[in-house]
């Protein structure tokens, strides 16, 4: 009877096992078919955001993506092959949200074959390992008879993977793009005389919109033009400024970036600053071009002469800084702003534009006259004395703007029933206090690999002025795909200890300067008491002076090197902290967390029993 018994179980657990096995394997396929997939980070930065979903919600054409990615080939970097299939992924993510409205293609474009000649025909870059491979990693888009492409996606700008794809698909189902036109005072557009190339601001315009060069001795700006972008305004004509003035007052939208002192100006002026005087006191606004905002806490490390230095003039406004309920700055995490002015509103009657800042520098700022920021940093430090003000570094101005020229800018002018003098629309007009954040070298590092040029956007700078397009514009859905999330955080602790560093540091210096003023107050006293016979001999009281600033002067550098000595100990004190964290306590209570939930188990067994 034992052994029947035996032979029954041993059949039912051989059953139960094939049973199971099925179940697996069916459950398997199932989920291979299945679009599932949990997105664990902070900022879901691998799921589609609303935006995206709310595009794909409206699409009339299908679209056809094609991606080509050299799979099979042997030479293809590690780092690259992870992106590629992180690609095809979120690829994955379009066409399933999208009901068939957008349809995946994957290529494998090996050397000699079809789908490389199809690669090269739609012009997508390649790069070339040392091998002498070419390497794709493109995408292409079609819809009917439009076509969007994607060169080659660059992993160091993953954060900005959704937008460009979304922006493609958008890009086809809306052919007529929106005209910008740029008055710049800067060389944006590039000199082919010279061999420079456009900024690469102007390079991601032309991926949305049509973008115009209006010259500096124009006199009119063209109707078609639905977005105004003006940069660097330097010795512009009164003309020009009147036809800015009448562009914005027939309910049109502008981006304008005035500077106090402009780093990008080659020029051989000295004076190296731009503002719109007459339009902005019409519009109740002040922007001095005499004095930039200098920040302690949001100061950057620059290189002079060899040295490195924090400079406090350069400011790197971090998250704190931003307007969080405009979705302009909403999801900006950093800009980066050498030399800005101070935009103030006015305090004056009959004004009815509503004035919000959108960037503020911190707490612990000033304002310190330009021509001390000529003279280096050390010299600007002891300017600075914080009166706990945030000022603003960009604004937005938006209501109905009265013209800044009532009279007209001409008796002719003046006649023309054409003339604007109050507007009937509303308009928006977005005001920033630094033109050189557009400069590439200020928001883009160039690494060339493998022959190929890689860009890296290391801050906020272009993010903002797309955002400030698009929001201007009316294309409001692309904002939140660029600014969504970020693959790095800087680490903020570490920045508080180095700001409270740093304001005990200027304390001290200044302590130094007053006692080096006292000293040398004395020994003037001192040289007027003594005999023209000593006039050329330290007296026995000039010599104690000296000699008492000396020990003063030691005791103030002897308090300084501590100042650096505890701050180097409190970072220190901190990585180690997070270290014991990570690689003792966390492994100590999981452990102790499964140590319990075993036990607990093992009770609820016997009591079973």
């Amino acid at each position: 009877m034992q052994v029947g018994y035996d032979k029954k179980r041993f059949v039912y657990s051989v059953i139960g096992l094939i049973v199971l096995f099925f179940i697996i394997l069916f459950v398997n396929i199932i989920i291979s078919y299945a679009n599932l997939r949990w997105d664990l980070t902070e900022d879901k930065l691998y799921s589609l955001s609303k935006g995206t979903r709310h595009i794909l919600s409206q699409i009339k054409v299908p679209v056809t993506i094609k991606f080509f990615y050299s799979k099979s080939s042997p030479h293809v970097p590690t780092y690259l092959n992870l992106y590629a299939k992180r690609v095809q992924e979120f690829l994955e993510e379009y066409e399933h949200a999208s009901k068939g409205k957008v349809h995946v293609e994957v290529y494998d474009p090996k050397p000699d074959s079809d789908e490389e000649e199809w690669a090269e025909k739609y012009g997508l870059k390649s790069m070339e390992t040392r091998e002498g491979d070419k390497i794709y990693c493109g995408l292409v888009f079609t819809s009917a008879d439009r076509m969007d492409k994607i060169p080659f996606l660059d992993p160091s700008e993953e954060q900005l993977l959704e937008y460009k794809i979304t922006r493609a698909i958008y890009n086809l189902q809306h052919p007529e793009k929106k005209v910008v036109g740029i008055i710049s005072g800067l060389p944006v557009f590039g000199d082919k005389k010279k061999g420079t190339e456009e900024w690469l601001f102007i390079k991601e315009l032309r991926k949305t919109y049509k973008v115009k060069e209006i010259k500096k001795d124009a006199k009119k700006i063209d109707k078609d033009v639905d977005l105004l972008i003006v940069i660097y305004p330097k010795d512009i004509r009164p003309s020009l400024e009147y036809a800015i003035d009448q562009f914005i007052l027939s309910g049109k939208n502008a981006l304008i970036l005035v500077d106090p002192y402009c780093l990008s100006d080659t020029g051989a002026d000295i004076l190296k600053k731009a503002t719109l005087e007459k339009l902005f006191s019409a519009w109740g606004i002040s922007f001095s071009s005499k004095q930039a905002v200098a920040d302690l806490r949001q100061s950057t490390f620059i290189r002079t002469h060899g040295e490195v230095k924090d400079s406090p003039v350069i400011i790197t406004a971090r998250k704190s800084s931003f307007n969080e309920s405009h979705i302009i700055t909403s999801g900006l995490d950093n800009m980066l702003f050498p030399v800005v002015g101070a935009i103030e509103k006015k305090k004056k009657k009959g004004l009815k534009l509503k004035f919000e800042p959108l960037v503020y520098s911190s707490k612990d700022s000033d304002l310190v006259s330009i021509f001390f920021v000529t003279m280096g940093t050390d010299i600007v430090r002891r300017q600075i004395s914080p009166k706990g003000r945030k000022y603003p570094l960009v604004v937005s101005l938006t209501g109905r703007f009265k013209s800044a020229f009532p009279e007209g800018l001409s008796k002719e002018i003046s006649k023309q029933k054409r003339q604007i003098k109050e507007a009937k629309k509303t308009s928006t007009v977005i005001i920033v206090g630094d033109s050189d954040f557009i400069c590439d070298d200020f928001y883009v590092q160039k690494t060339r690999i493998f022959g190929f040029v890689i860009s890296r956007i290391f801050n906020d700078n272009l993010n903002f002025l797309l955002n400030s397009c698009e929001f201007l514009t009316g294309n409001q859905d692309l904002i939140s795909l660029r600014t969504r999330g970020r693959f790095e955080r800087p680490f903020i602790k570490v920045l508080e200890l180095k700001a409270k560093a740093q304001e005990k540091w200027l304390q001290k210096e200044k302590e130094l300067e007053k006692q080096i003023e006292a000293v040398n107050r004395r020994l003037e006293e001192l040289e007027k008491k003594k005999k023209e016979s000593e006039r050329f001999m330290l007296s026995p009281e000039q010599e104690k002076e000296i000699e008492r600033f000396r020990q003063e002067k030691i005791r103030i550098q002897h308090e300084l090197k501590e100042v650096r000595k505890k701050l180097r100990a409190d970072i220190e004190r901190l990585g180690l902290w997070l270290k014991f964290i990570n690689m003792f306590l966390m492994p100590f209570l999981i452990s102790l967390f499964g140590i319990g939930f075993a036990l607990y188990r093992r009770k609820k067994a016997r009591q079973g029993r």
